[in-house]
């Protein structure tokens, strides 16, 4: 627990940090007109796609001994895939509401 206390202590400005963006992050999107969400959701897709890149190079960096390493990077790798998977699934289906129907 001790440990804990010394963490947030001495990153206490990086957490402000955390907790303010997610905060203004929400609003931001929160603001966002409903026609902006196909081009933000494809921009999205694509920032995933670096983060599953760097996993990879993470992983491919860790020695074979560090364990909780390779665990992280594998689960970035998996859980970014989706997340891109995912946003291009909710992207195809929104640009087919656009498409003229035969």
């Amino acid at each position: 627990m001790e440990q804990a206390i010394n963490f947030l202590s001495n990153h206490r400005d990086i957490i402000y940090i955390l907790i303010l963006s997610v905060i203004v992050g929400v609003e931001v999107i929160g603001k966002v007109p409903s026609a902006l969400h196909t081009p933000l959701m494809s921009g999205a897709n694509a920032i995933h796609g670096v983060v599953i890149i760097g996993a990879i190079i993470v992983m491919g960096q860790a020695s074979p001994d560090n364990i909780p390493a390779l665990i992280i990077g594998f689960l970035a790798v998996i859980l970014g895939t989706l997340n891109v998977v995912g946003g291009f699934v909710v992207t195809d289906r929104m640009l087919e509401m656009f498409r003229k129907k035969k």
